[in-house]
């Protein structure tokens, strides 16, 4: 049973490490899909790599009971809308401000999503803790200051990104404690990695699958990412509270913010630091909680 907490009593450090760890797998692949030159390509072979790890899954699980297929559909569906305005946030704006808006809208959006419709309660603690999270994440869109006019299309698809995710999160978050773990990642993960190649090769041709070596393996090798970081989460919210499973998720913007400056030339500077100290005083609340 999940405690006042919002963390399953005696699991609370394996829940921790299970959403931190899927937040630097997060980050990484987020990290490949950027930096692959043929952005909509990449996303492609990520998909399918995740995809031909969901049809091992649903080889062995086999059909998903009746009651599921609402939930993997909508899940299916939300989860495309998210990669469609990710792809688009990516090619309109930089790594470090598109990814922080779009990861850092999710948290908040899902905390009113469980505390209404779900009647979840988190304690006065938590809920302090996913709100600094939040702030800090969002913190990090403006540490370059005031956003123009021209940033403004990025940031609107970075915004829809995010109210994807918090749709998908909340869907997932149900789902998983009415089907079986494994069931559900894989019909979810093998419909969304066989659905998304075919679109790319509907808008673009078989072009996309011209990439070099290094881009193939790492539109590959971050489908896995993909794969193993959200299965983390996924067995973390059978455990705990959608709203502090959501936030500790989203610290993946700060491993963002460093791989951003480490690999892709943007500034990390204190501003970011201060904002990602907002973030990790709100993990130490939830974990005090």
């Amino acid at each position: 049973m999940v405690g006042a907490s919002g963390l399953e009593e005696g699991g609370r450090v394996g829940v921790l490490v299970a959403v931190l760890g899927a937040a630097v797998l997060h980050a990484v692949w987020n990290a490949v899909a950027h930096a692959v030159p043929d952005r909509a390509g990449g996303f492609a072979l990520l998909a399918l790599s995740s995809g031909v790890c969901g049809s091992v899954a649903v080889a062995v699980t086999g059909l998903p009971p009746a009651h599921a297929w609402p939930y993997i559909i909508a899940s299916v569906l939300l989860h495309l809308a998210y990669y469609g305005g990710l792809l688009a946030s990516y090619q309109l704006g930089q790594f470090s401000q598109v990814y922080p808006l779009a990861r850092g809208t999710s948290p908040w959006v899902v905390a009113v999503v469980a505390i209404v419709v779900l009647h979840q309660r988190p304690v006065p603690l938590e809920l302090a803790g996913v709100l600094l999270i939040s702030a800090g994440l969002i913190g990090l869109v403006l540490v370059g200051g005031r956003p123009s006019r021209r940033q403004a299309p990025a940031l609107l698809a970075a915004f829809g990104t995010g109210l994807m995710i918090a749709a998908y999160t909340v869907v997932d978050g149900v789902a998983v404690h009415k089907i079986d773990l494994a069931t559900y990642i894989g019909w979810v993960f093998m419909l969304q990695g066989f659905i998304v190649p075919l679109l790319v090769l509907w808008w673009r041709g078989p072009g996309f699958l011209r990439q070099d070596r290094s881009a193939m393996y790492a539109g590959l090798g971050g489908g896995l990412v993909s794969l193993a970081a959200y299965g983390l989460v996924l067995w973390a919210q059978t455990r705990g509270t959608l709203a502090s499973i959501a936030a500790l998720r989203e610290t993946s913007i700060i491993f963002g913010a460093i791989i951003g400056a480490l690999f892709f030339g943007e500034r990390f500077g204190p501003k970011r630091a201060l904002a990602g100290s907002v973030v990790v005083a709100g993990i130490v609340l939830i974990n005090l909680a």
